[in-house]
């Protein structure tokens, strides 16, 4: 199961990468959001996946024994994950009100065009090194 999800994180990572080396914007913050899932599947798959384990024991019961390990589940994982989720959404709430109001400034979503600070005059800047 693991292996399945880690193709699923480098799936994850391989379409935000794509997403963000575009020059629109509204794809730059899917890419973004993709991002934070990939990572936040990432996380959840590093913290191993434990099926019908309890991630608190109570006192006095028994642990079940796995290859000389007890088996329980591990709730840092999930706890990080359900934060990053919060902090990611409203991450992406603040930057898709910056990215509307930019394009209401400009009347455009190509960053190429979004140069109001360098004057028209003047020779654009190389785009590569």
């Amino acid at each position: 199961m693991e292996s399945y999800l880690s193709l699923l994180v480098g799936l994850y990572f391989s379409a935000s990468v794509y997403l963000l080396l575009s020059e629109s914007l509204i794809r730059m913050l899917i890419g973004v959001a993709l991002l934070g899932n990939g990572v936040n599947l990432l996380i959840f798959t590093a913290g191993r996946l434990t099926r019908d384990v309890p991630p608190i024991i109570a006192e006095g019961s028994r642990v079940a024994q796995v290859s000389g390990q007890t088996a329980i589940a591990n709730p840092l994982p999930q706890a990080l994950i359900l934060t990053a989720i919060v902090i990611s959404f409203s991450l992406f709430a603040f930057v898709l009100v910056l990215a509307y109001r930019a394009y209401e400034s400009t009347g455009t979503d190509d960053t190429g065009e979004m140069r109001l600070s360098e004057p028209v005059s003047q020779a654009q800047l190389p785009k590569g090194y």
